[in-house]
């Protein structure tokens, strides 16, 4: 992609933004940074009933792979948002619930254990595999 391409949005969503949305936002936001995509890929993160925090065990599990969640906060996505986004990736919970009728782009749904109330073990596994699918997903945009 070059820098006159028009940015593709990809939205993270999950019911509760409070575990693995917010675990594949934050390894998305390194990843464009480290490939140098910020003016190309634009992200978004919410849920649909969001949380009052992220889960602490979230928190610690990120802070273990050097990546500072505890000031964060769940947040609603809204339709407006989603039908603006190319891609809109859900973490387990159904796209039908979240993408809009006649929305023109991809849904995709990771299909992964929500993180809430799993041990640190659990979250961590929960937590690399999240980091591989991002890594894939932007070898896929960057067009590698």
């Amino acid at each position: 992609m070059g820098p006159t391409t028009e940015s593709v949005r990809v939205a993270f969503v999950c019911v509760q933004n409070a575990g693995r949305s917010q675990m594949a936002y934050a390894f998305a936001e390194r990843e464009r940074e480290r490939r140098g995509l910020t003016g190309e890929i634009e992200l978004l993160t919410g849920g649909t009933r969001p949380a009052d925090h992220v889960h602490p065990v979230v928190v610690d599990a990120m802070a273990a792979v050097g990546i500072d969640l505890s000031g964060r906060t769940p947040r609603s996505v809204t339709v407006d948002e989603l039908q603006a986004s190319d891609y809109v990736i859900t973490m387990g919970c159904s796209a039908a619930d979240v993408c809009p009728a006649g929305w023109g782009g991809e849904s995709r749904d990771w299909d992964l254990d929500d993180p809430d109330g799993r041990s640190a073990e659990a979250v961590a596994a929960i937590r690399d595999e999240i980091e591989r699918r991002v890594d894939v997903l932007f070898e896929e945009l960057a067009g590698d």
